[in-house]
């Protein structure tokens, strides 16, 4: 029987002890996506539903701990943190891949990535592409190398709005984690009636890349982040809380192995947003009895330094299986993943460790400035970067 751990419980400095078991999960989601992308794994693309779930879970504990010390957030603190965590990585693999594809990309695919850029650079890349009618669905083409970003462009949306609107509900007084689950619920309902009502059966990418259509599955771990869902978890588990992450850890992983993308219509008519709830409840007893099974097992270290570097391996694993000539089978994989986890280590340690945490010149008002100086450095990249001139048709041959 597990050992279960307060709710709440927090280390003798005030701050929440660090739980191995998250990174594991972060290192099972990435793995998940890298066998989607290689073929070997029909439903892997659901890790990104776990990365989703995750960072609703951990931004809107960090937000309600903050509310509860301050009474209210701090949004330039908050958007100056997560700019330090996701920017340099991102930066760098925007510029890295353009310009490699530039150099060595077929005249197609330096338009593409030309034009996507910008878009990714503001966030934004997911409504880009949908208005491009660029179909998720299509096994990944060679013709885009940041059509994987859309879920990073989700999750910055949501690191937009998301703050602001508790910082709102911090201001209207007490109950702030009951007004927080209970938002969050009903957003969350909302968003699926969305991906229902707007689904296509022949091509779904709407619905699955959209924001408004996405929502639940970072709210669903919004709302395990309240205390009293936390409260109301622990209540229904009890002591069997053991047998019930097995179990929730045996569902997900047959989805994975069951679901194949369009021709699995019944992710997009509520199998999503289960599978996002089981994700979500996975990571609250996860985080409420870190020595069950599955948890011990999710904080073996191989697993848990795949999830600390899973970011920057996310960014950059897609553009390497592009850009990487074809090989057979296997060996493609097994060059692309060796590529790609190599690349985002040296992404990890060189540049997002450096600057996230030992860099001065990130914070405050010199912060600011080198934020700014970049976001102009990369636009400018864009317009110096000269962009094929477009196939032309011969009609006269037609």
């Amino acid at each position: 029987m597990a050992q279960v751990q307060p709710t709440g419980a927090v280390a003798a400095d005030g701050r929440k002890p660090h739980l191995p078991a998250l990174d594991g999960l972060r290192g099972v989601a990435i793995l998940g996506v890298l066998l989607f992308h290689s073929g070997l794994l029909p439903g892997g693309f659901l890790g990104v539903d776990l990365f989703f779930a995750l960072s609703g879970y951990l931004i809107t504990e960090l937000l309600l701990r903050e509310i509860a010390a301050t009474g209210a957030v701090s949004l330039t603190a908050f958007w100056g943190r997560r700019i330090r965590r996701l920017l340099p990585a991102l930066a760098t693999t925007l510029a890295g891949v353009s310009i490699a594809v530039w150099a060595i990309g077929t005249p197609d695919l330096v338009r593409t990535t030309l034009a996507d850029a910008p878009w990714v650079q503001l966030n934004v890349v997911n409504w880009h592409l949908l208005a491009e009618s660029a179909g998720y669905w299509d096994r990944f083409g060679s013709a885009r190398v940041f059509e994987h970003l859309w879920s990073i462009a989700v999750e910055e949306q949501f690191y937009l709005v998301w703050p602001v609107l508790l910082a709102v509900v911090a201001r209207c007084g007490r109950r702030v984690d009951s007004r927080t689950g209970v938002i969050a619920a009903l957003v969350s309902l909302g968003s699926l009636v969305l991906m229902i009502m707007l689904v296509s059966p022949a091509d779904p990418t709407r619905v699955y890349t959209g924001t408004d259509t996405r929502a639940f599955s970072l709210l669903l771990g919004a709302m395990i982040a309240t205390r009293p869902a936390r409260v109301a978890l622990a209540r229904v588990v009890g002591r069997h809380a053991g047998v019930v992450v097995a179990l929730l850890a045996f569902g997900l992983g047959m989805a994975w192995l069951l679901a194949d993308g369009v021709n699995s219509a019944w992710l997009f008519t509520g199998g999503l947003f289960a599978h996002s709830l089981a994700s979500a409840l996975l990571i609250g007893l996860c985080v409420r009895a870190p020595s069950t099974v599955v948890a011990k097992v999710l904080a073996w270290q191989p697993i848990r330094w795949v999830g600390l570097i899973s970011y920057s391996l996310y960014l950059w694993h897609w553009p390497v299986f592009v850009l990487l000539p074809p090989r057979d089978g296997w060996l493609q994989a097994a060059a692309a993943w060796t590529v790609s986890i190599g690349v985002a280590a040296l992404s990890k340690y060189l540049i997002e460790d450096p600057i996230r945490f030992r860099a001065r010149w990130a914070r405050g008002r010199s912060g600011l400035f080198a934020f700014v100086a970049l976001m102009i450095g990369l636009a400018l990249l864009w317009l110096v970067l000269p962009a094929p001139a477009p196939a032309t048709i011969d009609i006269t041959k037609l």
